[in-house]
């Protein structure tokens, strides 16, 4: 039995995109050759992989296993390729960088401007996901290196800080404290307190900050990403708690009112991670290194 790695390719991609439509688009090819290849893959293999009775297509018993081979697979295809590379250098290339939520809005697309500044061969693609996502990929090999809030534990990975950042209380411009010399905990117990979406990284301090100031049990919202918490404490909504970094430009311009609240929430590490098993390319390292260089967000560099 001879295993087609063309038609594993296609097979992977209808998995990751849930349908053949989607991975036909994907891959710029139509979606009767799609299924006609999976379909003859099915026929060497003696299996069916994908179970079509449902409005969505799902992998089979057989096409999950087959599924977690093909990333090992194309994994170690990566690998090769990364060697590959560390001999020709950084004239030319693609990197793909993770980033979670706040870290990929805020931090990475200056960031990687100014490494373009130093590499313009090197194209740049950024995933930008909650922590639980992120890491997901990392750990199945779809991303190399990621820069994510906190310090990921899981054994495969290897997570190093490069820099920090500190959650602040956030409040429109008119909230009642706004004005007020100085903020306690208990002086919040009537707010509505808006918090990222379970998953992310920044709910999970959100909760530890509320479980410190003894503010477990004030109601609270479940909003998804940084910018909609933003609006919605720009509405007057709620207040959040929320990455000092993501809201610089709205407290210049007056549509957010940081809170003085005392005793300020800790500062949590900003780690660059990758795979402990993982062969980087010149590309990747180089990332690593300009992150090591900085120390610094890249509003707080020189010369930008």
């Amino acid at each position: 039995m001879e295993l087609n790695l063309h038609r594993l390719w296609i097979f992977m991609q209808v998995v990751e995109h849930q349908g053949f439509s989607a991975a036909a688009h994907k891959l710029y090819m139509s979606q009767p050759s799609v299924s006609n290849q999976v379909r003859r893959f099915e026929q060497s293999l003696r299996v069916t992989l994908i179970d079509r009775s449902g409005a969505r297509i799902r992998p089979t018993a057989e096409g999950e296993v087959l599924a977690e081979y093909g990333r090992r697979v194309f994994l170690l295809a990566d690998e090769a390729v990364a060697a590959v590379q560390q001999v020709s250098g950084l004239t030319s290339g693609r990197l793909l960088v993770g980033g979670t939520t706040t870290v990929g809005t805020y931090l990475l697309p200056p960031l990687l401007a100014r490494y373009q500044e130093r590499h313009p061969g090197i194209e740049c693609d950024i995933f930008v996901g909650n922590n639980e996502a992120v890491l997901e990929r990392l750990l199945s090999g779809a991303i190399g290196i990621a820069v994510v809030a906190g310090a990921p534990t899981a054994a495969q990975l290897v997570p190093e800080t490069v820099l920090d950042e500190r959650l602040v209380l956030i409040a429109a411009p008119g909230h009642p404290l706004a004005d007020a010399g100085e903020v306690r905990p208990q002086d919040l117990s009537e707010s509505r307190f808006l918090l990222r979406e379970p998953g992310s990284q920044t709910r999970e301090l959100q909760e530890q900050v509320l479980a410190e100031w003894e503010l477990t049990e004030v109601p609270h919202g479940d909003i998804w990403g940084p910018e909609a918490v933003k609006q919605c404490v720009a509405a007057g909504l709620g207040v959040s708690l929320i990455s000092e970094h993501a809201v610089v430009d709205d407290v210049r311009a007056g549509s957010l009112a940081v809170l003085p609240v005392t005793p300020q929430p800790r500062s949590r590490p900003i780690s660059l991670v990758r795979r402990r098993d993982r062969v980087l390319s010149p590309a990747e390292r180089a990332l690593m290194g300009l992150l090591r260089e900085i120390g610094r967000w890249p509003q707080e560099l020189p010369g930008r």
